[in-house]
């Protein structure tokens, strides 16, 4: 009778556990439906927006872009290199109608989407490239961001943590603001550009001659960095470690008026509200009376994605320099507030656009490129161009330098003397200004020698065996550098190459087909 008793309770304990799980699960589900049909709207109103300027303008949208080049654009804007072959023929193959959104979401998920994100932040945060002397601040900083970014934290909390750091756990952000001296105008100006898309520098000497900032409004935000400090400075080999004081003040230059904290805003910091400076500026910089954080990650992320902001530039935000499209900036903005400052949803929002989706291809004079008519052809950055070789070379990228108990591909010496050469290249990625120095870098280098070297490129190497067909050659050295089979023309030209040598020569000349694929335009460029 007890047995029978307790049985009947220990059902009854697993059915309510089950009734629990599948209450539990149509929960899950009915929110990821609700998302969904959130995001489509939003990436409806997008490209509604995109095309009723188009209209306006008069001028009818490019086609969409065909998979393989949609995919080779996915790998360089979302993980920052082209995909390797098998990863391209697999796409092209699926015949899916959802396999581009498919896509979009394995990219995003993926520990190189953060990496990606962690080297284009980093780059804005320490701008000037990477030298050896700063070496432990980057990696430091790159880390912290990688780290940042494969959570998916929210970017405001992102930032918050940021403009708390201290020690510890915070060592890269604290290198940060080493990079910068500490000095309060320094990081007012670099803060202000990175998190809230405004170039207030401007009024540090004076007030801004066509915008609102008058100089007092940029010496009360710097106000907010004027009590931190580094007390062991001067300590030899320690990490960088800060603290908030409770005394220290700027003032306006060539006078004695003491400036106060302000918010960019216009507030002020309570006299009730608890903590540093930096603590109050870092609950304002994730507060509702925070205008500009949504819109200048919003403007970031799009400029990612088409290589210029609906704002240009990027960190110039403000009503003297107007949105290209106004209402479509608003609702992306809001949508990312209502979407919890997820980063990853914003990427994944805008990748999901006809307008992100479309062919780069135009026959006739290109329309303005705020137009948004067609996909802008972008430069690849120096580490695009690097990993992307480094892809077809088959190597890790992660190196170690002596005495540092740390890797990163930042590390890497063959690394870092390619970004050395190749950071001549425009600072927008729509205008490639590649001089001498970097034309010699791609034609010569010590990567495309190892690259097109029959007996050392691993490419070339693999492409040796006897069970690949000529044509099967071909096509896989265009896969693994432009994403793409060869056209007709091409594959005439380059078997034509190949098979006017002998045996013993072919192998040279397999090394001359690599060599000019990875010297294309098409290669150095995403399109």
């Amino acid at each position: 009778m007890l047995s029978h008793l307790l049985l009947s309770r220990v059902s009854g304990l697993v059915a309510l556990f089950i009734v629990a799980a599948c209450v539990a699960v149509r929960a899950d589900e009915s929110e990821r439906a609700d998302r969904e049909q959130a995001r489509a709207e939003i990436v409806r109103k997008v490209d509604e927006r995109i095309d009723a300027a188009l209209v306006r303008a008069k001028i009818v949208a490019a086609e969409q872009a065909e998979d393989a080049e949609f995919v080779r654009r996915a790998y360089l804007d979302l993980t920052g290199s082209v995909p390797r072959v098998a990863d391209a023929r697999k796409f092209l193959a699926d015949q899916r109608a959802d396999k581009r959104a498919r896509l979009i979401e394995d990219l995003l998920t993926s520990p190189a989407h953060a990496n990606h994100l962690a080297n284009l932040w980093r780059s804005i945060m320490l701008p000037g490239g990477v030298n050896v002397e700063q070496i432990n601040s980057v990696v430091g900083v790159q880390n912290w961001l990688r780290q940042r970014f494969v959570e998916n934290l929210r970017y405001d909390n992102l930032v918050s943590e940021l403009l708390v750091a201290t020690a510890g756990d915070d060592a890269g952000p604290a290198l940060y603001y080493t990079s910068l001296e500490l000095a309060p105008e320094k990081l007012a100006s670099s803060t202000a550009r990175i998190f809230l898309g405004l170039q207030i520098e401007c009024a540090e000497c004076h007030d801004h001659p066509f915008d609102k900032w008058k100089q007092r409004d940029f010496w009360g935000y710097a106000s907010f960095f004027a009590q931190l400090q580094r007390p062991d400075a001067n300590a030899p080999g320690m990490q960088a470690r800060l603290v908030d004081i409770d005394r220290g003040d700027v003032k306006i230059p060539n006078s004695e008026e003491i400036v106060l904290p302000k918010f960019p805003s216009g507030g002020a910091p309570g006299a009730e509200e608890l903590g540093t400076r930096r603590m109050k500026l870092a609950v304002w910089m994730a507060s509702r009376d925070n205008p500009y954080l949504a819109r200048a990650a919003v403007n970031r992320a799009w400029s990612v994605l088409f290589g210029r902001g609906l704002v240009e530039p990027v960190d110039d935000i403000g009503p003297h320099n107007a949105a290209s499209h106004p209402e479509l900036f608003d609702e992306l903005t809001q949508y990312f507030i209502e979407s919890g400052f997820d980063l990853r949803e914003l990427f994944r929002t805008i990748a999901m656009t006809q307008a992100y989706q479309r062919t780069s291809r135009w026959t006739s004079a290109p329309p303005p490129v705020e137009l948004y008519a067609q996909m802008p052809v972008k430069a690849l950055s120096a580490e695009q161009l690097y990993d992307s070789l480094n892809r077809v070379l088959a190597r890790r990228g992660a190196g170690q330098m002596p005495g540092l108990n740390v890797r990163s591909s930042l590390l890497d010496p063959q690394r870092q003397q390619f970004l050395i050469k190749m950071q001549g290249q425009g600072r927008s990625p729509l205008d490639y200004q590649a001089g001498v120095l970097q034309a010699l870098t791609l034609l010569n280098g010590a990567d495309l020698t190892e690259a097109t070297t029959a007996e050392r490129g691993p490419l070339l190497l693999a492409l040796d065996s006897p069970l690949f067909a000529e044509g099967d050659r071909l096509e896989t050295m265009f896969l693994a550098t432009l994403t793409r089979t060869p056209s007709s023309p091409e594959r005439e030209l380059f078997l034509k190459h190949v098979n006017s040598r002998s045996p013993s020569e072919k192998g040279k000349a397999w090394s001359d087909v690599l060599w000019a694929l990875l010297n294309t335009a098409e290669f150095a460029t995403n399109h």
